[in-house]
């Protein structure tokens, strides 16, 4: 009998996020996401409601509102500077620059944009405004380990830099 995907389950699975509109895939994982079902967050609720009961080959696709799941696109976290004023190293697009707020709190801002002239940079969620496809596949499904279940995941699940860089 297979194996399912319930509560204290260890689960890999690689996935692609697909833009509804268009069909463009958004981003997808290069490596297999491992984690323990039902004891780390790592997929929003809907996702991991979908997986459960499901086994090895299993590919299920499902829909996101992102405005719900990420809040609505904030135009006033949009800046667009003069490039003199950016450092060097920060002007290159989709590089993501760390800044503070007044409490000190830290936010990501992406660089969307880049001429001779001005640097705009984005603070939302690159999947604001979007409806998406979580389109998931099912790797692997087995009883999780006393480690797994403590670490929520994968133990020493680091890729083999020397088999990436073949």
């Amino acid at each position: 009998m297979k194996d399912t995907i319930e509560d204290g389950k260890f689960v890999e699975l690689i996935y692609e996020i697909v833009d509804r509109k268009s069909g463009e895939v958004l981003t997808a994982v290069e490596f297999p996401l491992g984690y323990v079902h039902g004891i780390n967050d790592a997929l929003s609720p809907e996702v991991t409601a979908d997986l459960y009961g499901r086994s090895v080959g299993d590919i299920i696709e499902v829909p996101i509102d992102c405005d719900k799941l990420y809040g609505p696109r904030d135009e006033s976290l949009v800046f667009t500077d003069h490039i003199d004023n950016v450092p060097e190293e920060y002007r290159e697009v989709g590089m993501t620059i760390v800044m503070e707020n007044e409490k000190g709190e830290p936010k990501n801002f992406i660089v969307t944009r880049m001429d001779d002239k001005t640097l705009t940079v984005d603070g939302n969620n690159p999947l604001c405004g979007r409806e998406v496809v979580f389109k998931l596949k099912v790797l692997t499904v087995r009883d999780a380990s006393d480690e797994e279940i403590e670490a929520g995941g994968a133990v020493d699940a680091d890729p083999d830099i020397h088999e990436i860089l073949k």
